[in-house]
């Protein structure tokens, strides 16, 4: 003869209604870990985090002997016929990100201490793929020391990947002179092509 408790069960223990707020908030509960795994799917680092995305298709450098005091400016005339240089700084899709004066203004003070950028070194960034032939001259604009300065330079294409098409040097002898260091052309396919030294005059003073 089996004896049944009332409120209890065959298997011994007493069942409890179930509590209608408890399940909300373990309901909620299990929402707010699924929410906390999403988010950190979406935030973990991507595959290429690290990468520097650089605002420029095409980078031309141009370098000259490291605490020189001789100013060497960087002039560059693009398909359109538009020049790029110090005093326009931004011309077409050509930009010179940085102009240099030698040694001048190359002196910084921090707390109290001089710090002194030895570096000369312009570079101007063509932030497009525009069709047809570009010139870069050197302008020997001032000088201090009356030397003959010799100036590398070099054109890369930037993206996807960074490849040097051109690096030289030339001798820049005086105040004054005006050097066609390089003309080179973008492909329609953004490759460059079509090297040459042959002198053009971009200066108008």
């Amino acid at each position: 003869m089996t004896i049944q408790l009332k409120g209890s069960s065959s298997s011994g223990y007493s069942r409890q209604p179930t509590d209608a707020f408890t399940d909300l908030l373990f309901n909620t509960l299990i929402g707010f870990v699924f929410l906390f795994f999403i988010a950190v799917i979406f935030i973990s680092p991507a595959k290429d985090a690290g990468k520097v995305i650089l605002d420029a298709q095409y980078l031309v450098t141009v370098t000259w002997p490291d605490g020189s005091q001789e100013d060497i400016d960087t002039w560059i005339e693009d398909p359109q016929g538009n020049v790029t240089w110090f005093r326009n700084r931004s011309a077409g899709l050509v930009h010179l990100d940085r102009d240099d004066r030698g040694m001048l203004n190359d002196k910084i003070e921090v707390e109290g201490k001089v710090i002194e950028n030895v570096l000369n070194q312009e570079v101007a960034a063509v932030r497009g793929t525009v069709p047809g032939e570009y010139t870069v001259n050197l302008h020997y604009y001032e000088s201090v020391e009356q030397v003959t300065v010799p100036v590398t330079v070099r054109v890369a294409k930037v993206n996807p990947v960074y490849k040097i098409y051109f690096n030289d040097t030339v001798d820049m002898r005086r105040k004054g002179e005006e050097r066609t260091a390089v003309r080179f052309t973008i492909l329609r396919d953004g490759k460059i092509g079509r090297i040459n030294r042959l002198e053009k005059k971009l200066v108008t003073f």
